[in-house]
């Protein structure tokens, strides 16, 4: 008769396996069809009764609305492989006062777990990034955050962001509209890209600056011609 723990370890086993080639499969699948909804998305339209998103390509979004997300959230996007150890240690160093997640680690978050500071959570994110970095490139990683990310209480992506804030399409952004909206991302239920805080407003101007840095030192070349 087989031990019970010789059992259960091959159990285990066989639900790892399964769990990985699942997880193979939908990192595939995505790096070519996008993804039809995320776990914040889901929930947020049980929560609100409806949400407003609409699937927009990278190539079809003002190119300086990309420049400003990497500068806001990850201005190192174009040098590491998913994880950014120089921004954990810097994160660390200033005692958790600032995230050290790379865009790689907020797609991967949003698209294939849920939100939340679980140790599990951040377990899973950080066996899936590398594997996204190597199948997707840059600018699919770069396509799907700026398509399923929060940027205002309900509102997801830069197709419905840029209508809801400035009235015009994400082709039309101009870098400071860009700038607002990526300014909000940290924290999109409190803070309006239409009616910015001061603090807001600051930060959006270091984030416009900040984009213009990034195109002119080789930083955006990874996404961007």
């Amino acid at each position: 008769m087989m031990r019970p723990w010789r059992w259960l370890r091959r159990w285990l086993l066989r639900v790892g396996l399964v769990a990985a080639l699942v997880a193979l499969f939908l990192v595939l699948l995505f790096s070519v069809v996008n993804p039809p909804t995320t776990h914040t998305i889901w929930s947020e339209k049980r929560r609100l009764g409806d949400i407003d998103q609409e699937w927009v390509p990278l190539a079809d979004m003002a190119p300086v609305l990309a420049r400003s997300v990497v500068a806001a959230e990850d201005a190192r996007f174009c040098q590491h492989w998913g994880i950014d150890v120089q921004a954990i240690r810097t994160a660390l160093a200033e005692g958790g006062r600032r995230g050290g997640s790379t865009l790689s680690q907020q797609v991967v978050k949003n698209v294939f777990l849920w939100q939340g500071r679980s140790w599990g959570r951040k377990a899973l994110e950080t066996l899936l990034t590398p594997l996204v970095e190597a199948v997707w490139s840059k600018q699919r990683i770069l396509e799907v955050y700026l398509n399923v990310a929060e940027m205002d209480e309900g509102i997801f992506g830069a197709e419905a962001a840029a209508r809801h804030y400035f009235g015009v399409g994400p082709e039309a952004l101009t870098a400071r509209q860009a700038a607002l909206i990526a300014a909000v991302l940290p924290n999109p239920k409190e803070r309006s890209a239409a009616r910015p805080s001061r603090f807001v407003s600051r930060r959006a101007a270091q984030i416009q600056d900040g984009a213009a840095t990034i195109r002119a030192d080789g930083r955006a070349g990874c996404f961007q011609d």
